[in-house]
């Protein structure tokens, strides 16, 4: 293994059972990310970027959903062009989410014919295996760096095991045929973007860019792949780091993939800011991969976004549906306030409550949330009791227990979490205070 470097001891602090990886902060935008900053969670977009109001909506949406930073494609002259319009757009909606753009091939020669989007841009994505071929790919490469520097932006050195330079990857394989103790192919493959991803970051300083402006990322679409590669970035080094399973599929396939992986690693202190890449269904919402990178997150005791709902499974003394209708209006409810109690109220993200099924399990649970309800199972006596604090409040029943709950938690919020200063409160809000 070449390029070697250990962290020294001031550069850990403590993390959950494990010492964070403190790595150099890098600000994009309004955005910072590394060292003791929070993990970020970021999207991209999947719209033709030369499509300018359809990206405007895809971005706002997504940065309506808790994506604090958003990429784009920016691979032909339309797309560059149609940068700065989206910016100003976005702008004018008061979305000032930072925005990434992704190049390709001839990403040098769209920062240089088109200066508005060099500057519209809070960040530049380059793929070291897809910037050039042979003795062009150092040239783009750093034509590329050249312009970050020109206009002050940071830049991610993002390498893909789907577009890896073959060069080097010849090279190490050549050099393992010849090792006594030869690696696996897999290993070599790892190697290979771990080199890749700290040569290339150490030409960019080189060339001027400052460490604190640049994010390193190593692509794969497996698990085990991904955390050994991972480890070893950084094992050699403190460059900020960008986590994200590449090609991770559809549905509960990619979260489980995505979440396995990256879990383990933020577990190990390992991670500055997170991508779920999640495909989605046709006609699907975008937007449901940063829902699963919040949820990963708060899970994982890392943030909080939103207040999250603990539910019961269900077994056969819950036959009917109604614990799992509630608990889905409640967690819908929450994410929909989220976004005007964010404004309103200091710390209301981190509410607690459960909704549980039956009497066997539900009061217990209920009194470890700061609001719970404990709903009827089978054969039980139609009474939903409520507990706030750990303690019995209100005794629900009949047709309006969905209502009646979101009272309370409307209560709560307003009576619990300090209001800031100049907020406006909302209508259930307004309900609640009067």
């Amino acid at each position: 293994m070449s390029q070697e470097a250990t962290l020294p001891a001031d550069r850990a602090v403590a993390f959950g059972p494990k010492a964070r990886r403190v790595s150099v902060p890098v600000t994009i935008g309004k955005v910072t990310m590394g060292g003791l900053n929070p993990i970020v969670v970021q999207s991209m977009t999947n719209t033709d970027t030369a499509d300018i109001d359809g990206t405007v909506q895809q971005v706002h949406a997504l940065a309506q959903a808790g994506s604090e930073i958003v990429r784009v494609t920016v691979d032909t002259e339309r797309a560059a062009a149609a940068i700065p319009h989206i910016k100003e757009k976005l702008l004018a909606r008061g979305v000032d989410t930072p925005i990434v753009g992704d190049f390709h091939y001839i990403g040098h020669k769209l920062l240089e014919n088109h200066p508005a989007c060099a500057e519209a841009l809070d960040k530049y994505r380059i793929n070291p295996g897809n910037v050039g071929f042979k003795e062009k790919r150092d040239t783009q490469f750093s034509k590329m760096v050249e312009k970050a520097i020109e206009y002050g932006k940071p830049v991610r050195i993002g390498v893909n095991w789907g577009s890896l330079d073959q060069d080097l990857v010849v090279r190490l394989m050549d050099e393992n045929a010849k090792s006594a103790n030869p690696m696996t192919a897999e290993e070599v493959t790892q190697e290979a973007l771990v080199q890749s991803a700290i040569s290339n970051a150490m030409r960019a300083e080189d060339l001027g860019l400052g460490r604190d402006r640049i994010v390193l990322s190593c692509k794969v679409s497996e698990v085990q792949s991904l955390i050994k590669v991972y480890r070893e970035l950084a094992r050699r080094g403190d460059w900020a780091l960008h986590l994200g399973l590449t090609e991770a599929g559809m549905g509960s396939k990619g979260i489980v993939a995505s979440t396995a992986a990256m879990a383990v690693l933020m577990q190990e202190g390992i991670g500055d800011t997170i991508r779920v890449s999640l495909t989605p269904e046709p006609g699907g919402d975008r937007t449901k991969e940063v829902i699963v990178a919040q949820e990963m997150l708060q899970t994982m005791g890392l943030r909080a976004f939103t207040p999250l709902v603990t539910a019961c499974p269900g077994c056969g003394r819950t036959t009917s549906t109604v614990f799992q209708e509630l608990a889905e209006t409640v967690q819908g409810y929450v994410r929909g306030m989220m976004p005007t109690w964010r404004e309103q109220y200091d710390g209301a993200e981190n509410l607690s409550l459960a909704v549980m099924g039956c009497i066997v399990n539900g009061p217990g649970e209920s009194k470890h949330a700061d609001i719970g309800i404990s709903l009827p199972g089978t054969g039980e006596a139609p009474t939903a009791p409520v507990f706030v604090d750990g303690e019995k409040v209100a005794t629900l029943r009949g047709g309006a227990i969905a209502e009646d709950f979101k009272k309370i938690v409307d209560d709560y919020v307003a009576r619990k979490y300090p209001r800031k200063t100049g907020g406006v409160p909302s209508g259930a809000g307004v309900d609640a205070a009067e």
